[in-house]
């Protein structure tokens, strides 16, 4: 198994790189090639979660196989290009921790790397006094978000610039 580390700024060129191969080949057998294509405008890194130390990559001896990470910002999707971001912190009393930026490379994908993000993305939202999570889910990602017990709130679509329509999911799950 990967080893998990929270991300720095030096790995953002590896991780852009990952995220690239991972919309471009794991939403091919979901979506359309134009919504693919449009999918990177509401996709991506989003630096804040690096800055907040809430993001994580797992490392397969130096290489980033996987990312993800846990906000306990406003912002519910999307990469730093992304319009519609809020920074505002989120109450742990009352809202929902979001899990972000869930990326595998395919080559690592149904090999347990992106359940243990998912794991450690709890957990430290945990020990911030979250008892709530959320995320939007790509139709791609989906599976494995209800195979640890996350639940469809709502479906969305997310209208990209060329007015091409990305679906997602809204799921939440409750901490134990």
């Amino acid at each position: 198994m990967p080893s998990l580390r929270l991300a720095t700024p030096a790995d953002e060129p590896p991780m852009r790189a990952l995220m690239q191969r991972a919309i471009e080949e794991l939403l091919q057998p979901y979506l359309a090639a134009d919504a693919v294509d449009a999918s990177f405008e509401i996709m991506g890194l989003d630096s804040q979660l690096i800055a907040d130390a809430t993001y994580f990559v797992a490392c397969d001896g130096a290489a980033i196989v996987a990312c993800g990470g846990w906000s306990r910002r406003a912002t519910l999707f999307g990469g730093d290009h992304t319009e519609g971001r809020d920074a505002a912190l989120l109450d742990p009393a009352r809202d929902a921790a979001r899990v972000r930026a869930m990326y595998t490379d395919p080559a690592q994908v149904r090999r347990g790397v992106g359940r243990m993000i998912l794991a450690a993305c709890e957990a430290a939202a945990r020990g911030e006094g979250f008892s709530r999570v959320e995320l939007a889910a790509t139709l791609a990602g989906e599976p494995l978000y209800r195979a640890c017990g996350y639940a469809v709130m709502d479906r969305f679509n997310a209208r990209t610039s060329s007015g091409v329509e990305v679906p997602l999911l809204r799921m939440g799950k409750a901490l134990a």
